[in-house]
C-alpha cells in the first residue's frame, strides 16, 4: 500500500528541514566546538606566557593563572549561550520573547541579588587593580590570614591555626596587605630605665651585624638592622625599637630570630629585658 499524500508531505518536510536547518545546526555546533577548543588552547598558551613575564614573583604568577581561568570561564559561557540561542532559532523557537523574558527576569533577580552583583563587581576590581594576590598575608576587617583563593565573588583566607575564612568581596571596605613588595621586622626592646642607652644601642647593633652575616638569613634581608632609638622612657622601662627590611612574608621569621639573639646577648651582659 503506497504511503498517503500527508505522510509523504511530512517526509518531504523533514528532509527539507534536515537539509537546511539541520545542516545549519550541525555547522553551529561544529563551530561552537571549534571555538571552545580554541579557547582552551589559547588560555593554555596564555598562562605560561603571563607566568614567564613575572617569574620573579610567585604571587604574580598565581594572579596570572587566576585571571586566565576567569577569562576561560567567561569566554566559554558566552559561546554556550550564543550557541543555544542560534540552535533554538533554527528549530523554530522565537528567541525574542525569551530574551525579553530574560531581561525582565534578570531585572527581578537583580533586585534580589544585589549582594551577589556587588560581590562580583568588587572581585573584578580586586583582580584588576592587583590589590591582593594568592599567597599574600592580609587583614580584612577582623579576619587575617594567607590568601588561598581569589574569585569574583569571595576571597578565602587561612589563618595561623588553620581556620578558613570565606569573605564575600562586596563586604570588603579596607585591606591591609602585609606581604606586598617588602616588609619590616619590627622588634621593641624594653630595658630598665637606669640602663645606659649607649651600651644598649651598641649591643643591639652588634646583634644586627651578626644577623646580617648569617648566611641562612641574609637572603631574607633587604637592608641593615636599624636601631631607631628611644621610643619611650616611662618608669620603670626604657623602650627602644629595632627594625630591618625583609622580603615579603619573611618578617616574622626574621623577627623571631632577632628576638632570640637579643635575649642571648643581653643575658650575656646581664641586662634585664622588660
Amino acid at each position: 500500500m503506497p504511503p498517503s499524500p500527508a505522510f509523504s508531505a511530512r517526509i518531504d518536510a523533514v528532509a527539507v528541514w534536515l537539509m537546511t536547518s539541520g545542516v545549519r545546526i550541525l555547522l553551529i555546533l561544529l563551530a561552537a566546538s571549534l571555538l571552545l577548543r580554541m579557547i582552551r588552547v589559547l588560555v593554555a598558551r596564555l598562562s605560561p606566557t603571563l607566568t614567564s613575564l613575572v617569574q620573579q614573583s610567585l604571587e604574580a604568577q598565581k594572579r596570572a593563572q587566576t585571571l586566565t581561568t576567569i577569562a576561560r570561564t567567561t569566554a566559554t559561557t558566552v559561546v554556550i549561550v550564543l550557541t543555544t540561542m542560534l540552535v533554538l532559532g533554527e528549530i523554530g523557537v522565537d528567541v525574542a520573547p525569551l530574551i525579553a523574558a530574560a531581561g525582565i527576569g534578570g531585572l527581578a533577580i537583580g533586585f534580589g541579588a544585589q549582594n551577589l552583583v556587588r560581590d562580583i563587581i568588587s572581585g573584578f576590581f580586586l583582580l584588576l587593580e592587583d590589590q591582593i594576590r594568592v599567597g599574600d598575608v592580609v587583614k580584612i576587617g577582623d579576619k587575617a590570614g594567607q590568601v588561598e583563593q581569589i574569585g569574583l565573588r569571595i576571597i578565602t583566607l587561612r589563618d595561623f591555626d588553620g581556620s578558613v575564612h570565606i569573605i564575600p568581596n562586596g563586604t570588603i571596605t579596607s585591606v591591609t596587605n602585609q606581604t606586598k613588595g617588602f616588609a619590616y621586622a619590627v622588634v621593641p626592646v624594653g630595658v630598665p630605665l637606669a640602663t645606659d642607652v649607649e651600651v644598649v644601642t651598641a649591643l643591639l647593633k652588634e646583634v644586627g651585624d651578626s644577623l646580617r652575616q648569617d648566611p641562612t638569613l641574609a637572603a631574607d634581608l633587604l637592608g641593615d638592622v636599624e636601631v631607631l632609638g628611644v621610643d619611650d622612657f616611662t618608669t620603670p622601662r626604657l623602650k627602644l625599637t629595632v627594625r630591618v627590611k625583609t622580603l615579603p612574608a619573611k618578617q616574622w621569621r626574621v623577627a623571631r630570630e632577632l628576638r632570640r639573639r637579643i635575649k642571648i646577648a643581653f643575658d650575656a651582659r646581664q641586662i634585664n629585658l622588660l
